[in-house]
């Protein structure tokens, strides 16, 4: 079976194979951007969301979920969020023949959707905090070329939005959205770095802006999560107010926190090798596929050993997959190797009569398991092997990262590069030229790697305020 493009040289070409091959989405649907969610992509998809709302939920978030529609006068209430998205809004102005009085938002984000019933919500500071999710579809006039996951019309959303009390609790609730995310990343086998934007690449509407990136080869990057501090800039166009203590009216402070079906494409982007997918076993649509080995002269005794342990697995809470299909074992493993299957089982004759598996995992790595309880044995091979994702993950992600000391060092830059900044507006567009790219912001936490002080600006040359930034290439 022929390899997938090279990853390193053709990123785009190896991506959008590696998603084909895998069978995780198709985009042959008649309107440009909205794919299709295949079986064995929704699988993958369902599982990261159980991911999601295990962990927003962990930190005190409950699900909510408001109508796609947005009506033109409430889409209108904060100027600057609308000057955001004009250029991306799908506009409803009928209702089957009739012109509607008002016309309609397909959401592209949903604080103009939230905030109007929020300010009914909440009335008093007993009613705070508030931090609500939903998990819907967004929709946005994507005029770039579109990309499975990562730039599409319609995208699988994750959003929570919050209220607090002050400008410092909303500030924490940031906070407590970082520590979130790190978990789920973890779970994904994904390094990353959060970078408080600059304030002219900021979220329209935002105080400050907290981007989740994550380096994909060479100096690109990909943005797979945001969190925002708006303080009382949404709240005061849709009267959202609390009574305080004092029986005084006070706005509320708001925070989101933003992650969508990106985050998939990443893992895909991330892993991913010159064979296909790599899923880390916690978002993986199978996380074992056993394939049995027939002989002509063994008869059924390799399918049913396959089939028993499998309906053992599945009581043991794992998600297994027999191929019983007629194609050879060498396709089979192609197959469920280009599509990332954490572990392939192989029992022939011999380790259904030993009651023993050979293992293989997606890194290659090989063991038999067995005779003795394998249940133990599997869910251990499947620690092992997200252990050694994470490590090889670990690996590349210390080699994306290099510093750059000159903005001519910036030119044909195949690493994502961490540079002085003063902090002027000024200076940083001309780090943006240098790289062709953006100014990523400045770290929330330790660099990648430890760059020393920061010296005189990359740009100017001064020294005052200088802070480390990251600057790369945005896919």
């Amino acid at each position: 079976m022929a390899e997938l493009p090279d990853k390193a040289e053709h990123f785009i070409d190896w991506y959008l194979e590696a998603v084909e091959v895998a069978g995780l989405t198709d985009k042959r649907y008649p309107v440009k951007g909205m794919n299709v969610w295949t079986p064995y992509g929704f699988q993958a998809r369902r599982q990261l969301d159980g991911l999601l709302i295990r962990g927003i939920e962990a930190s005190g978030s409950r699900p909510v979920e408001f109508p796609t529609l947005i009506p033109q006068t409430e889409f209108q209430k904060e100027k600057e969020h609308v000057k955001g998205f004009d250029a991306q809004v799908y506009w409803v102005t009928k209702g089957g023949e009739t012109d509607l009085d008002i016309p309609l938002v397909l959401r592209p984000t949903s604080e103009t959707a939230m905030y109007p019933i929020f300010a009914l919500w909440i009335r008093s500071h007993k009613d705070l905090p508030f931090n609500v999710y939903q998990i819907v579809n967004t929709f946005r006039y994507e005029t770039k070329t579109t990309r499975p996951f990562f730039r599409i019309r319609e995208i699988h959303f994750f959003e929570e939005h919050t209220c607090q009390l002050t400008d410092e609790a909303a500030a924490a609730r940031c906070q407590e959205n970082l520590a979130t995310f790190q978990g789920i990343a973890e779970a994904l086998a994904l390094p990353y770095v959060a970078s408080r934007r600059p304030d002219w690449d900021k979220f329209p509407g935002a105080y400050y802006s907290i981007a989740l990136d994550l380096p994909v080869g060479g100096a690109r990057t990909l943005q797979v999560g945001t969190i925002h501090h708006y303080r009382e800039n949404f709240s005061r166009p849709y009267e959202i107010r609390y009574e305080d203590l004092a029986g005084e009216l006070r706005y509320v402070h708001q925070t989101t926190f933003g992650l969508s079906e990106r985050l998939l494409g990443a893992t895909v982007a991330f892993h991913g090798d010159r064979k296909g997918v790599v899923f880390p076993s916690s978002i993986a649509p199978y996380q074992v596929v056993i394939v049995p080995i027939v002989s002509q002269n063994s008869g059924p005794i390799s399918t049913d050993a396959a089939r028993t342990l499998a309906d053992r697995l599945r009581a043991a809470g794992v998600r297994v997959y027999v191929d019983d299909s007629e194609e050879r074992p060498g396709a089979k493993y192609y197959l469920w190797e280009s599509r990332g299957v954490p572990l392939r089982l192989e029992i022939g004759p011999r380790e259904a009569a030993e009651g023993t598996v050979t293992a293989v995992n997606r890194l290659g790595q090989k063991q038999r398991i067995g005779p003795g309880k394998l249940e133990d044995g599997i869910r251990q091979a499947l620690v092992e092997y997200d252990q050694a994702l994470a490590a090889q993950a670990r690996e590349s992600f210390q080699k994306a990262f290099s510093v750059a000391h000159r903005l001519e060092e910036l030119q044909d830059s195949t690493t994502v590069r961490i540079v002085s900044w003063c902090g002027n507006e000024a200076c940083g567009h001309q780090i943006e030229q240098a790289i062709d790219g953006a100014v990523l912001g400045t770290p929330e936490g330790p660099l990648p790697i430890d760059p020393g002080s920061p010296a005189e600006c990359i740009a100017c040359g001064k020294r005052e305020a200088t802070r480390w930034v990251l600057a790369g290439r945005p896919l």
